[in-house]
């Protein structure tokens, strides 16, 4: 079983889903969005060349967005731009094959080993600028509007928007910013670090919203998917992987990816890396 938990991290997994969204405009019905979370580029054995074939696979399925959820890099030290280069480098492809590609930044891109940690707004900033500067959009409490092309490369108008929440234990998830200008009948997705950032969400604002963070609990007790190291090690309720149930206001819905790195130490136990692909419908 030892032995097993350092070759799981190389099992990646790809997980399908219907999300749905209300008000859903028509260019986008039955469009796929990839999400892929949580790299940890610079634990000690750090799980890279799954995190270069999720990235690979979502290249191939060609979805029409691509989502990441946080995380890229895991407590840099004086290699922090080795890191970052490296963690560009593995998402470059989705922009080469320009997929629209956004992220939102978390803890550990902050430098915090927990929430009582000071967050390194710097060293995130630097992450944010290789990422951008790349083409991958990180979004901080704000909103972008997703448009699609059609098979003569031109520009349909109907829109879809995406709402991107800054980091929690950065003190940087400003749920009402975000929302400020967003009319509640507006079509949207939602993406955020921690899963904790979704009980700010009022009623009806967030239909579909994914996270990351938790890695699925890293190592869990065969048959009992909820039962994880996560659990054990926190007193309080755990939203670990997949759809929340019961969590949230009314009319919102949680998804959370089990991600691709580790944290501590690199390992995983009935509980691989993951990459999940949506199919949106109309609600």
């Amino acid at each position: 079983m030892i032995v097993w938990s350092f070759i799981e991290p190389r099992i990646l997994v790809t997980d399908t889903e219907i999300a749905k969204i209300p008000n859903l405009p028509t260019a986008w019905q039955n469009q796929q969005v990839g999400q892929i979370s949580d790299f940890q580029i610079g634990l000690w054995g750090d799980n890279r060349g799954t995190a270069r074939r999720s990235v690979a696979r979502l290249v191939e399925a060609r979805p029409a967005v691509v989502l990441i959820t946080g995380d890229f890099i895991y407590h840099p030290g004086s290699n922090l731009q080795e890191d970052i280069e490296t963690a560009v480098a593995i998402v470059r492809p989705l922009v080469e094959a320009e997929i629209p590609t956004y992220a939102v930044l978390g803890n550990h891109d902050y430098r915090m080993k927990s929430q009582s940690a000071s967050p390194d707004v710097e060293s995130a900033d630097r992450l944010k600028t290789a990422l951008n500067s790349i083409g991958v959009e990180v979004l901080e409490n704000e909103v972008v509007r997703l448009k699609l092309h059609d098979r003569n490369d031109s520009l349909k108008s109907e829109y879809l928007n995406l709402v991107g929440i800054g980091s929690l234990w950065a003190n940087r998830d400003r749920v009402r910013q975000a929302l400020r200008n967003l009319p509640t009948s507006e079509p949207r997705i939602v993406m955020m670090h921690n899963p904790d950032s979704f009980e700010k969400f009022p009623a009806e604002s967030a239909p579909f919203a994914v996270a990351g963070h938790t890695h699925g609990g890293q190592v869990r007790v065969p048959g009992t998917p909820h039962l994880s190291w996560l659990k054990l090690a926190r007193q309080d309720k755990v939203h670990a992987d997949g759809w929340a149930k019961n969590y949230g206001r009314s009319g919102n819905h949680l998804y959370v990816n089990s991600g691709i790195g580790m944290s501590i130490v690199p390992i995983r136990l009935f509980c691989p890396p993951k990459l999940t692909l949506f199919t949106l419908k109309k609600s």
